[in-house]
């Protein structure tokens, strides 16, 4: 514990332009959760790598995402905000858990082989190793809540067994996380093909909001989003479309999906996806024009940057200290 609060650990990577589904999913999730826990929110450009990135675009992409968080609603002097590259202790400690996890646990992370079919050119072991990085992202600052998706739950999981497994050869050193799944939002589909997830790297532009899309934009692509034939607004899974959309509408307004299906229960589909655009443009606009203002504020999100790296290393090397020691390494 830290100052009397659980610690809750959470990234996002530092690649392209973040989706609704990101924020509804994940980064509106912290924004509740920031006042309960201790929060360590990365920027986690480390695991951004697996794939070739532009320096620049790299770069300008994790500060990007720095001043989201912050547009977002973290609060950067009292949470630590902080770019995972600028603390050495997250790759320093996935070295050792490397020598702590099997090589048939990777190989049944699904994560891997999806990338894979996605990167056939660039199969790197680093995109293989990944959920150990991930893994010590989570241990590396004793993390008790891990918000996650529905498909990040096997990382923690093995994040869970590595802790164990140390723990069970060398004593009490790594707290063994839990998971966070909030209770809507936490898998937004495709509005395109509402069987997949909605995806930043999607080819079909319709089929994703991204957080800088405009109003108008949002509109149209919320009026092309895919429907079925049935004409009623109704939560269930035979109306993959509808149920996405009442999944987004009601992450957006913090309302339940009853509570959706009763509102527009006489209402027609163009109605209702109205009301989700509406709803949508609600929550983006303000965070958007916050962002455009943070990034104009270029020594105050410095200042911050460097002040938050500092506080995220002071809390690592605790951890790091207490491991190494375990393990044999020498005293420095």
């Amino acid at each position: 514990m830290l100052e009397g609060k659980k610690v809750l650990f959470s990234g996002m990577q530092a690649t392209g332009t973040l989706t609704l589904g990101n924020y509804l999913g994940a980064l509106k999730n912290w924004v509740s959760l920031n006042e309960q826990y201790f929060c360590f929110f990365s920027v986690v450009d480390l695991h951004s790598i697996t794939i070739r990135q532009d320096p620049e675009t790299l770069r300008e992409n994790a500060r990007n995402l720095f001043a989201l968080y912050v547009a977002a609603g973290l609060n950067p002097e009292q949470n630590c905000i902080y770019y995972q590259s600028h603390v050495s202790g997250h790759a320093q400690l996935s070295w050792i858990l490397n020598c702590f996890t099997y090589m048939g646990e990777l190989n049944r992370m699904t994560q891997f082989k999806d990338k894979s079919k996605k990167n056939s050119e660039n199969i790197n072991a680093g995109l293989f190793t990944y959920p150990i990085l991930m893994a010590a992202d989570i241990l590396l600052y004793q993390s008790d809540v891990v918000p996650i998706g529905l498909d990040q739950t096997q990382h923690l999981e093995l994040a869970r067994d590595i802790a164990i497994r140390f723990n069970g050869i060398y004593g009490d050193t790594f707290t063994v996380p839990e998971a966070y799944l909030g209770k809507i939002g936490t898998k937004i589909m495709s509005l395109q093909e509402p069987s997949k997830k909605m995806s930043k790297s999607d080819t079909q532009t319709n089929a994703t909001i991204l957080l800088t899309d405009d109003s108008d934009t949002i509109v149209r692509k919320l009026k092309r989003a895919v429907t079925d034939l049935e004409g009623k607004v109704a939560y269930r899974k035979e109306q993959p479309g509808i149920k996405n959309l009442i999944d987004i509408y009601c992450a957006a307004t913090d309302i339940l999906p009853e509570q959706a299906e009763k509102t527009f229960a006489n209402k027609g589909y163009g109605d209702f996806k109205m009301a989700v655009a509406e709803a949508i443009i609600s929550v983006l606009e303000p965070i958007q024009k916050r962002q455009q203002s943070l990034l104009k504020e270029k020594e105050y999100l410095d200042q911050m940057i460097r002040k938050n790296a500092q506080k995220a290393n002071e809390h690592a090397q605790k951890t790091l200290v207490e491991v190494e020691k375990k393990i044999g390494f020498p005293a420095k």
